[in-house]
């Protein structure tokens, strides 16, 4: 398969290649190993390849933040905001305004007090 130098078989050699990147211990190595792939997948002639290398160019310093923090957030408390702040969307579907939903959000997510209510729930 190596020797017919198929597109399928050059972007899954990139794809396996690119999984070291997640090996590196230091940003500053992580961010050259970054650089040099993404030329090489630049230099691929695949569309879909070059793609991802523009998107990951782009978002270089966001993922060289990963090697910074790694051990030091916890993904979970992360994913539990990100779900929490679904769940407010989700609730404010029928809200007209962005504002409304914004001030949703912060009286969910910021524990801001609400306005006393005319009706009690029980």
């Amino acid at each position: 398969m190596l020797r017919y130098n198929l597109q399928t078989v050059r972007a899954y050699l990139l794809k396996g290649d690119f999984e070291r990147f997640w090996n590196y211990v230091s940003p500053a190595w992580a961010g050259r190993f970054l650089d040099l792939w993404c030329t090489k997948a630049m230099r691929s002639r695949i569309e879909p390849m070059k793609k991802i290398a523009r998107s990951l160019h782009a978002h270089k310093p966001l993922l060289l933040n990963w090697f910074k923090a790694r051990g030091e957030i916890s993904l979970g408390a992360v994913e539990g905001l990100n779900n929490k702040e679904k769940v407010v969307m989700r609730k404010s579907y029928g809200f007209r305004t962005f504002k409304v939903a914004e001030v949703a959000l912060y009286h969910q997510m910021g524990g801001l007090p609400e306005p006393p209510a005319t009706h009690r729930f029980c």
